[in-house]
This record gives structure tokens, C-alpha cells and sequence, in this order.
């Protein structure tokens, strides 16, 4: 399948051009001229630079308008405030994002290659609103490795991925792909996954299989979930036995893990566990924050996801059991996050797109600053030098300087004063690729 995969999608994918103005991308040189720089987000910007790209790094950055060497493209942003290129590190590629009826009514009649295929427009749409790397925190491993590789190859436009596999979760917990199904299709999906896990050795077993299958994250699902459809609430699911054995065994294996949480008693085993981020964290309470501080582990609050779960619970459009579940998480995580922001918790940006629409993730830093309290320069902050450390690619990305990658986006006016404009990203640049620019249409 997946030799098919990479056919259809090289011969539908490949071959396409940039607009006639828009200059090629890593195999020339190109001299980009910028008004304002935020070079190293959470400093000053600097005054106008012209950033310098020569084979999808950035070469050099001098002060002022520099006019570009013989044979060199020049990209006039002189007007233009440049930032690095935005990390989303929570993110559901695969499959149909936001449109949850849409989704359960297509589940059963749908095959992985589908998803892969919305996967590739959910990338595009995703890279064009300048995020330039994401995480991506859960779908079918064999897909979602088949899209990041096709994606690096340059054969589909979209982020650079990083990726779990499935969510490793117990049996009846939140991941668990057989919750709500009626008997003969539970019995079916099952067959499909390898994902639920009990006691420490199986969940030693199921960690080394998600590996095996391209996962270079691993994601465990410590608590219940408010999109499972299923009673359970959002409490602690595994034993802290077999969250250590999980973290062990990924950390051995040279993988960090993100946990899924939402109780605060799950929050607490993962992080004593030894997990790298919490994803969510709705439920904090002050041993939980205190925990976060001790461990040095990140919080990716993904605002904008019990804002569009609460939404669609509201609509009618998710199944009954997700709506008590919805409402306490989305009442919950304004104060939680409020609470660990102000303890000086580590925060690194992520949306949980899928559960809201994928290309509007900058929505989310409007949230941190009216809600969790951050300025907009924070806020910034932690989906650049913040989401590269947690990654531990800071030699790579979430910062501009001779030697990283070329990524990096432009907005018309500072993000600084209005942290919104970067909902409106004007031009992207990725691996010294132009994929968006002013006056041009995008790639298609």
C-alpha cells in the first residue's frame, strides 16, 4: 500500500510550480530584505537585515538593506515584519480535521489511504499558515511516516514533521480504537491495531512496536480522553508501573514522550514517570504544578481544542459521552493554565488540530494572551525557541542564525503589538523554499 500511496502522490503532487514572480527556492541563493527581524524571539527585533539563504540554510544576517550578489533572488519584504517559521507541537494530520460528524459518518468506509490523502491537503493548509514544523500526536503510523517521508522527499508541500505513532493507551481508555464500536467492528479494528496495552511488560511491548513502526515521538494517553466515546471521564488510566515502563523504554530507545492528560492525578504519574510535555493539562492542581517545575517537562495547553470540542458538543455533533466531558475540561484549563504560567512553568505551543481545523492554528496565541496572561512576545516565544528546545532541535530551528534552516514566515505589522497578525501570514519560507508569498499565488 504504501509503494501505491507514493505513486499516486508523486504523480499528483510533483512537478508543480511556483508562481511565475516568486523566486525559486534551495537551489539558488536568495537575499531576503526585511523591514523588521525577530531573530531570536523573546529579544528585541532587530531593525532592517537582509537575511541570506544559500542551499536551505540560512548563510548569513547583516544589518540593513543589502543588495543581493550576481545570479542571487531577492525577496523585498522591506515593509514586512520576518520571524522564524512557527512549531505547532500538538497536531492530527490525518484524516478529516474539525468536522467531527463528517468524520464518524465516512469511518467505516473509508481506508488509510484516504486519510493519508487529507493528510496532504491538512499539511498544506497547515505550512501555508506558517508553520513550518509540527508534532504530529496520533493517527495510523504507517500513514502518518509515509506523509512526513513524502513531505521530506519534496514530493507533497507541507511542515516538517515530527511523529508519534498511535497513542498508546489501555484497554477502554482514551486511544483505545474500539470504544463505542458495536461487537462485529470491534472485533475488526482491532485486528488493525497495535496500540492498547496492560501491565508493565505489554506496555513495554506496545512502546517498542509504535517505534518500530516510524514513530519518532511517543505518545501515551495517561488520562481518559473528552473525545472518547465512551463514560469514562477524564481520570488516571494507566498505573504508574506502567507509565515508567513506557517512558523507560522509549527514553532507552532515544524517543521523548508526550503524555495526553487532563486529571491531575495523571498528570502526576506521568511527569513522576519521567515524560518529556504534558499535552493539555486541564486539571492542575499545586502539586501538579510544582511537579512540572521539578521535572523541567513542558505544558502544551491547546487553548483552542476544548474551545471547538465545547463548540461541537454544543452543536449535537459529538456523541453523548463526550459532552459532561467537553464542558469540565474547557471550564478547568483557563485557570490550570493561568495558575502554571504565573509558577513559571515551561509552555511550548500546540493546537490539538484535528479537533479544531488545521491552518488556523495561529488562533492559539490570541488565547495565550487573553487567557493564560502572556504577552504577545511569550507567547511567540513558545512556538519558536520553546517548541524547537522540546524537540531538542534547537541547533535547527526556532531561532534565525547562519547555519539553521531556512524557515521562516513574514506579517504585514509587529505580532509584537498585536500578537493576531500572525493570522495572517503573508510569506513562508521552508528549507529555502518560498511556498507563500505576497502577490503570488501559493504552490498548489
Amino acid at each position: 500500500m504504501n509503494r501505491m500511496l507514493a505513486a499516486v502522490l508523486a504523480a499528483s503532487l510533483t512537478g508543480t510550480a511556483m508562481a511565475q514572480d516568486v523566486p525559486p527556492g534551495s537551489g539558488r541563493v536568495t537575499f531576503i530584505q526585511a523591514g523588521t527581524l525577530l531573530d531570536r524571539p523573546g529579544e528585541r527585533p532587530r531593525g532592517p537585515s537582509t537575511v541570506i539563504v544559500r542551499g536551505g540554510k540560512i548563510a548569513e544576517i547583516r544589518d540593513g538593506f543589502v543588495a543581493p550578489e550576481a545570479g542571487a533572488a531577492l525577496v523585498d519584504l522591506r515593509d514586512r515584519f520576518v520571524l522564524p517559521g512557527l512549531i505547532d507541537m500538538h497536531v492530527h494530520l490525518l484524516g478529516i480535521g474539525g468536522d467531527p460528524v463528517r468524520s464518524r459518518m465516512t469511518a467505516l468506509n473509508t481506508e488509510p489511504a484516504d486519510d493519508v490523502l487529507y493528510g496532504v491537503g491538512n499539511a498544506r493548509a497547515t505550512l501555508m499558515a506558517g508553520f513550518t514544523t509540527v508534532r504530529d500526536l496520533g493517527g495510523d503510523p504507517r500513514g502518518i511516516r509515509a506523509l512526513r517521508d513524502a513531505i521530506d522527499r519534496g514530493d507533497v508541500t507541507g511542515p516538517t514533521i515530527v511523529n508519534a505513532g498511535t497513542a498508546i493507551s489501555v484497554t477502554g481508555g482514551h486511544g483505545d480504537p474500539t470504544n463505542g464500536l458495536a461487537e462485529p467492528f470491534a472485533h475488526a479494528v482491532a485486528e488493525l491495531y497495535d496500540n492498547t496495552c496492560n501491565g508493565p511488560d505489554d506496555c513495554r511491548r506496545a512502546t517498542r512496536r509504535q517505534i518500530g513502526l516510524g514513530a519518532q515521538v511517543v505518545k501515551i494517553t495517561a488520562t481518559g480522553g473528552v473525545l472518547s466515546n465512551v463514560s469514562g471521564g477524564l481520570g488516571r488510566a494507566f498505573t504508574p508501573q506502567e507509565m515508567l515502563a513506557i517512558v523507560e523504554t522509549a527514553h532507552d530507545l532515544g524517543r521523548k514522550v508526550a503524555a495526553h492528560s487532563h486529571a491531575a492525578d495523571g498528570t502526576k504519574a506521568a511527569l513522576v514517570a519521567g515524560v518529556d510535555s504534558i499535552e493539555h493539562g486541564s486539571f492542575l492542581d499545586d502539586e501538579a504544578v510544582a511537579l512540572l517545575k521539578k521535572t523541567g517537562a513542558y505544558l502544551v495547553p491547546t487553548e483552542i481544542a476544548p474551545v471547538a470540542a465545547l463548540a461541537q458538543a454544543r452543536a449535537g455533533q459529538l456523541p453523548p459521552a463526550t459532552i459532561p466531558k467537553a464542558e469540565a475540561a474547557a471550564a478547568a484549563m483557563v485557570t490550570s493554565h493561568r495558575k502554571a504560567y504565573q509558577a513559571g512553568v515551561k509552555f511550548a505551543f500546540g493546537t490539538d488540530s484535528g479537533v479544531s481545523k488545521h491552518g488556523i492554528n495561529a488562533q492559539e496565541f490570541a488565547l495565550l494572551v487573553d487567557k493564560v496572561g502572556m504577552t504577545p512576545a511569550q507567547a511567540i516565544r513558545t512556538a519558536t525557541v520553546a517548541a524547537a528546545d522540546l524537540l531538542g532541535q534547537s541547533d535547527r530551528i526556532g531561532t534565525l542564525a547562519p547555519g539553521k534552516a531556512a524557515d521562516l514566515i513574514a506579517v504585514a505589522g509587529s505580532p509584537l503589538d498585536d500578537v493576531r497578525r500572525l493570522e495572517a501570514v503573508e510569506f513562508v519560507m521552508h528549507g529555502g523554499t518560498i511556498v507563500r508569498q505576497r502577490g503570488a499565488a501559493p504552490i498548489e
